[in-house]
This record gives C-alpha cells, structure tokens and sequence, in this order.
C-alpha cells in the first residue's frame, strides 16, 4: 500500500457500516464524540449511497465487516487469530470460579460461532457480569458493552497510507483509542501488510490529519494529532516526500475570548482539502492563521524546520488557486469532501446539512450568528460545491445525501480509509 497524492486516481478504500454500536451513541451523543442525533436506519442507507457512488466511479470499495467475514470463512490461519482477538476482549466478571467456567466455555466455543458474531463482539467489546439466580448451580448474567465502537465508521482516522507504508494511529480520545488496534490487526493479518508503522508512547496522531500532496504532504497538529506524533511519522521513513509541513490547526478571530471548541476544526480535513493538482480548499481565515514548520522529509539525525511560515503562504510559493470557504460552508463539511481522481471529487450536501445545522440549533449562539451572517451573505443557492470557482477551475462534483451520517462529525473524506491511488 502506498499513497503519494490526494489528487492521485483513488483505486481501492475500505469503509465500515454503522451497525447496533451507533445505537448507543443516540442515546447520548456527545459523549461518544457525535455532533448531534440521527436516525440510524437512514444514515445505514446513506452510508450505501456512498458506497455505490465509489463504485460507480471505479473505485473498489471493501466493506470492514463483509471483508473480515469472507477472509475468517476462507482462511484457517485468518479465522484463529481472529478468534484469539475477540477472546481477549471478551470479560467476565462475578463469582471468580464462575467467571473462569464462562472464559473457558467462550474459548471452547469459539470455533462453533459465525464470523459475523466475531465480528460484532470486536464491535461491541462485551463484557458480562455473573450473579448468582434463585435456582441452584444456575448464574443470571448482567450485559455490558464497555465501550461500543460508534466512530469506527469514520475509516479515515485510525491510520494514514503514506507513500511507504501505513501509519498506524494513536488515537487521543479515550472513546476511539481501540479502533487502530482493530483495523492494525486486519490490516496485517487479513490484508497482509508488512510495511506498518505504529505511533506509540506520548506521539498522538489521526489520519484525518494527514493530507499527501506529491512533492510534500501536510500534517495537521491540534486536539486530535500532536507534534511527537507528527514528528514520530517524520522519523518512520514513510513519508517520502521533499518536504513534510507541519501545521497548527487555528481557530477563528471570533472564537479567540471564548472557551475553544476542539471539534470545529478538530482534523486538518476539516477545514481544509485539495480537490485537485495545485487547488486548495478551506477557509482562508484559518489557513492565514495556521502557523506551519517545513521540515526536510528525508529523514536525519536531528529534526529541525526548514522554515516558519503559514499554510497559505506555504501553498501560494507552490502555486497553488485557492477556493475560500466561509464559517458556514466550513462547519457544513464542505471541506470534507473525498477526490476520486484530478479535479473530480464527492461532497456532502452542504446546503441540507447546513440547514439542518441551524433548524436544530446545534452550534453555541455565538458561533450560530456568524454561520447565520455568513450564509446570508453567499445565499443559500451559492454555497460550495455550486460555486463559480468550481466550475472555473473545471472541477466535478458528484454530491452524496450525508445529512444523518455527519452528525457523527464528518463527511465522505473521513468515512473512507485510501488504501490505493
């Protein structure tokens, strides 16, 4: 696996169905890091839309769950490391010698279950809790999930193809931590990739973060990717670019006094893409703002930045045209757009979102006030993708309905893991 531009054919990704582990996350979705609620059996249908759309544009698409049932049903050597993996998730608690029968039987069982049950447990990671019932000899079990896997749709994060190789993510947020251990393991065992790289210790990095653009690649630092992360990617000799820049995620000028919201921006990708060779997408705002270090991306003794500079000024020296995204367009996902190829790229339905956005009053009324000014300023009809720029610079957009699967906090970049370009 090796990637070298966001703008290369996009050949191959995987993608993982929301299945019951959303569920949970309705019941309060803040917590499991969620914009807002949604209804699941519409966001399972959008989520196939985006799976036909890619496949459409000849995009080979792997479905994680599909993908690993096929693999453990056809594959012996697959089938026991996976079995091994969920037997190491699975917890029993109560009555110690109880606890142990119940560990023993699951091992001895194992074999007997379907892959799509091994499957869900990854999921789900239960946990069981034995009491003693009124009959004699018999246990009544209390179920627990310890923590359902609701992000893991968003396939982006837990690790970045790089031109050699894949960095596997260290995930910040306690709620998504497990995810690169989940798909490190299919990644190795199923697809067979030798060439991983894991980002370990105090280093915290999310794919969402990294952006690879041919000659160099950027690397976004903030709430959800650090600069040990960041500079442990530098240092594993898969970023074979001339230069990795590395970038301060910002914040706007009106939100400066105000208590920091980490998931307006929480990913360089979110406010920030590149639909095209030499054309960027994002707020200009935050990408005047956003303080960058050049460092050299072959690998040496000591790391040190080439340069300090800002991410548009960094982008304009390389000659890059530049399409401006308002408040309003850039917390809408515009920006969270997936390019399957040069200048052809797949976009959430920003106008929809947006409106949902407002009628449910998610944003703070500071922020809803500049979304509202904004909007009104382009008018509804103009907002990204059906721009003049758009089409001056003979971009194509092909628009997907994500208007539930966003309130996840995403768009159709971070629901799909490149694997090939």
């Amino acid at each position: 696996m090796g990637i070298k531009a966001e703008w290369h054919k996009l050949k191959k990704v995987m993608m993982h169905r929301p299945g019951t582990e959303i569920d949970y996350a309705m019941l309060s979705p803040r917590p499991f890091l969620f914009e807002r609620p949604y209804r699941t059996r519409m966001a399972v249908e959008e989520h196939q839309e985006l799976e036909r759309t890619l496949r459409e544009n000849g995009i080979h698409v792997e479905i994680l769950s599909d993908f690993i049932m096929k693999k453990a049903d056809s594959d012996d050597t697959f089938r026991k490391a996976l079995e091994q993996k969920v037997l190491s998730l699975v917890r029993f608690y109560g009555n110690i010698e109880s606890a142990e029968a119940a560990q023993a039987e699951l091992e001895k069982n194992l074999s007997i279950l379907d892959s799509s049950t091994l499957f869900k447990i990854m999921t789900l990671e239960p946990a069981i809790d034995l009491k003693l019932d009124v009959a004699e000899g018999l246990e009544y079990p209390t179920v627990y999930s310890n923590l359902p896997l609701a992000n893991l749709y968003f396939m982006r994060d837990q690790q970045a193809v790089a031109p050699g190789g894949v960095l596997v993510g260290n995930m910040k947020r306690k709620q998504r931590m497990r995810e690169p251990e989940i798909t490190e393991f299919v990644l190795r065992e199923a697809f067979k990739e030798k060439n991983l790289h894991r980002i370990t210790g105090n280093g915290i990095f999310e794919g969402g973060d990294y952006m690879p653009a041919n000659d160099f690649c950027l690397i976004g630092i903030g709430s959800r990717t650090n600069l040990d992360g960041a500079l442990q990617a530098l240092s594993s000799g898969y970023l074979d670019y001339g230069e990795v820049a590395i970038v301060e995620n910002p914040i706007y000028n009106f939100m400066e006094n105000l208590p920091k919201d980490p998931m307006v921006n929480m990913h360089l990708d979110t406010y920030f893409n590149i639909a095209g060779d030499g054309i960027a997408v994002g707020s200009e705002e935050l990408m005047k703002k956003a303080k960058v270090s050049v460092y050299p991306g072959k690998m040496e003794d000591e790391l040190k930045p080439l340069l300090e500079t800002t991410l548009y000024e960094y982008l304009k020296s390389r000659d890059f045209n530049f399409i401006n995204l308002g408040v309003s367009e850039q917390l809408s996902y515009s920006s969270n757009f997936l390019t399957v190829a040069d200048r052809r790229i797949v976009t959430v339905n920003v106008s929809n979102v947006l409106q949902r956005l407002l009628k449910e009053h998610v944003f703070p009324d500071n922020v809803e006030r500049e979304v509202v000014k904004d909007m009104e300023k382009k008018g509804k009809e103009n907002l990204f993708p059906n721009r003049k720029e758009i089409k001056d610079l003979g971009i194509e957009n092909i628009t997907v309905n994500l208007s539930e699967l966003t309130g996840g906090y995403g768009g159709a970049h971070c629901m799909t893991a490149a694997l090939e370009r």
